[in-house]
């Protein structure tokens, strides 16, 4: 099988600028995702799309191939994950490449996975052909059960659950259970992308991991900055050190 990470790092972000790119440890925030995917066993190729010059040179520089930039209008703050998928796809049928079968999806804001977490959802997805796409997520207390909106100059529930009044004065107990996608590992069938135009489809799995550091403002940068130092990332620190 081909299987292949795909590494997403626009330019721009409003939280944190070149956010991507930004120094974890050693290195940018990027060559972790690159390297995890160069340490799995079944990851046959790292491509990374970007809108930068810049950030296309640091990824080349640990060793991730940039075929081509990614045009700006599907690299905004509010462009979706489709677009760039389609971007890719299409740019392997303009040149007549093999379509991957598996498409790893890693964001690099999501900077330190375990290695056998990785190969585990990819040999999941592998065995288990009827899926059409897994999504690593963990389990939150939250519901939206018991979530308001406003609607006017009043609250109301975000969400009603069955034909329950007031349902939102249930115990949480009465709710399923949450779960919030966290970036760890998503992957991908381009084969469902190209029929359905559906990027997860309609069998997406759960692959359910614990909590994770996945930087969006300054605080995560820390809580990873503390992450990193701990012995189950060493593979990644010490596949890195070649790099410094």
């Amino acid at each position: 099988m081909k299987i292949v990470a795909l590494i997403p790092a626009r330019g721009g972000s409003k939280s944190i600028p070149f956010k991507n790119i930004m120094k974890l440890g050693n290195h940018p925030l990027i060559a972790y995702s690159i390297a995890e995917a160069k340490l799995s066993q079944y990851i046959n190729e790292v491509v990374v799309t970007t809108d930068s010059t810049k950030i296309a040179d640091i990824a080349r520089k640990y060793r991730a191939y940039v075929p081509f930039l990614r045009p700006k209008n599907i690299s905004r703050d509010h462009s979706l994950d489709v677009e760039f998928f389609k971007h890719y796809l299409n740019y392997l049928k303009r040149k007549a490449f093999q379509i991957p079968d598996i498409i790893v999806h890693l964001r690099p804001t999501t900077p330190l996975r375990e290695i056998s977490v990785i190969d585990c959802a990819i040999q999941y997805m592998v065995e288990n052909k009827k899926a059409s796409a897994l999504r690593s997520m963990h389990k939150t207390h939250l519901t939206p059960y018991k979530m308001f909106k406003k609607k006017g100059e009043y609250a109301c529930a975000f969400l009603k659950y069955k034909n329950v009044q007031e349902s939102y004065n249930l115990p949480r107990q009465k709710f399923d259970e949450v779960y919030i996608p966290n970036g760890y590992v998503d992957i991908v069938r381009p084969s469902i992308l190209l029929k359905t135009n559906l990027l997860h489809g309609r069998r997406m799995k759960i692959w359910e991991t614990d909590n994770v550091a996945d930087i969006d403002g300054i605080e995560d940068y820390h809580f990873a900055a503390k992450l990193l130092k701990e012995r189950r990332f060493n593979e990644i620190r010490n596949y890195l050190k070649d790099y410094q």
